[in-house]
């Protein structure tokens, strides 16, 4: 992935609280965003708040098997999965495997060679799996240009934008017309602490900057109790 484009998001799903944190404490600090969650229900309200670029998934979870999460993501996108299990039976990695997972690490693990294996596995998936993602987002005469970080106005003028006002557009673009929460919204934040009223003022922030009027607006909508959402559809191209 491009250095001028927004870091991957990583979703890290573990039960483990201490090697949850952990690890995406360890992933932040190579450049990758983290969303965290503790079993196999908060992982698919993760999923179903915003995109994710790939799922780093513990196998031994409380409330369902990650072998079945696992093929549950499958069937439903092609965002990559890599297994982290402390199970030793090699088995356990052909059935992953089988199940539709991009990479499978039995605990303990270096932490640098699970990094390493992220970023090759982006590489092969072209780091954008949840969109058919490509250099420039078209919606409502606006083209935002993701490698570039820049926004261009239906009347041609170049748009500034902030890097969170970059990244916040780029979120809502990608949502593909579904809703992003704040709590998604707060983990794409570089103040990891902001509460709701930071939030909603970085989207108004944004909403100025696209000449949207706050109390009609017509670009990015208020859904009540979800978030915030992209109106109208997005254009993909080279």
């Amino acid at each position: 992935m491009s250095q001028t484009s927004a870091a991957p998001v990583l979703l890290v799903v573990d039960d483990d609280r201490e090697i949850r944190n952990l690890l995406s404490d360890h992933l932040e600090q190579h450049g990758f965003r983290t969303v965290k969650a503790a079993d196999g229900r908060a992982m698919k309200a993760a999923l179903e708040a915003g995109p994710v670029d790939l799922v780093v998934l513990d196998l031994n979870l409380p409330d369902e098997d990650g072998l079945s999460l696992c093929r549950g993501i499958r069937a439903a996108s092609k965002t990559p999965v890599i297994i982290l299990t402390a199970r030793g039976d090699p088995i356990d990695r052909i059935v992953g495997l089988e199940m539709g997972a991009d990479d499978y690490m039995a605990k303990p693990f270096e932490p640098r060679e699970l990094v390493a294996r992220i970023r090759t596995v982006l590489r092969r998936t072209g780091g954008e799996a949840t969109t058919n993602e490509g250099r420039h987002a078209d919606f409502s005469g606006w083209s935002l240009d993701i490698a570039a970080r820049a926004l261009t106005a239906p009347d041609g003028r170049l748009a500034p934008l902030s890097g969170a006002d970059f990244d916040l557009l780029h979120a809502l673009v990608r949502s593909g017309g579904k809703p992003l929460s704040r709590e998604r919204i707060r983990a794409l934040s570089t103040v990891a602490d902001a509460d709701d009223r930071a939030i909603d003022l970085r989207v108004s922030r944004l909403r100025q900057k696209l000449g949207d009027d706050a109390k009609a607006p017509a670009l990015i909508r208020t859904v009540r109790s979800l978030g915030y959402m992209l109106v109208g559809p997005v254009t993909w191209r080279a």
